[in-house]
């Protein structure tokens, strides 16, 4: 089912900017870089992707400030010996002008830094399998659920991705049951056992 949302949900939490034009301005490249991986799906440069990371938890939480667009997909193109080959999307996105200008921070589409995240693991596979389709303006696209968000990033295991499933669980948006479910076909239940003792959360 595709959720509509109002322009506040979304929208204004990607603003990273207090001026009214730049506000304006960053929603419009948030909404060119989805059209520009809504095309990339389309024309068959990964086989499904979704967005997970900073800009997922954003989806759910209050806004803050984040660097990168991680989109999570399902490759279609292999190099030698069965690695996933990133070339074929660097071409694509060469051909349209956009160029990553420093090592390290994927590419840049309309000024955003885009990761370009093969899927490695079975936690990952599955929240792009079953994200949620959302809209951001009149563009829509693929979110990772926040149940399948919180997995990924207790599974990720940094201090930031571990603070961020703490701020998921403790403000609602987390249906519990699921989230279990997800932890225990995936072998992250000690993980968040031992998250869950430390910040005194409901296991």
């Amino acid at each position: 089912m595709e959720i509509s949302y109002p322009p506040q949900l979304w929208d204004d939490k990607l603003i990273l900017s207090e001026s009214s034009a730049e506000n304006n301005s960053e929603q419009t490249r948030m909404e060119k870089v989805i059209e520009v991986l809504n095309r990339m799906q389309a024309d068959g440069v990964f086989e499904k992707f979704a967005i997970g990371g900073g800009i997922a938890t954003i989806y759910y939480l209050e806004p803050y400030q984040t660097d990168d667009v991680d989109v999570f997909f399902l490759p279609v193109f292999f190099a030698e010996g069965g690695l996933v080959s990133l070339e074929p999307i660097y071409s694509y996105l060469e051909k349209l002008g956009y160029y990553s200008v420093e090592e390290g921070i994927g590419i840049l589409i309309e000024d955003w830094p885009v990761q370009f995240v093969p899927v490695s693991q079975s936690i990952q596979e599955e929240a792009v399998l079953q994200a949620r389709r959302v809209r951001h303006g009149d563009t829509p696209t693929m979110v990772f659920s926040a149940e399948h968000l919180a997995a990924e990033l207790l599974r990720s295991g940094r201090p930031k991705d571990h603070a961020r499933v703490v701020d998921l669980i403790r403000s609602k948006q987390v249906e519990m049951k699921t989230f279990r479910d997800i932890l225990s076909r995936h072998g992250l239940y000690d993980e968040w056992k031992e998250l869950a003792s430390r910040y005194e959360l409901e296991e």
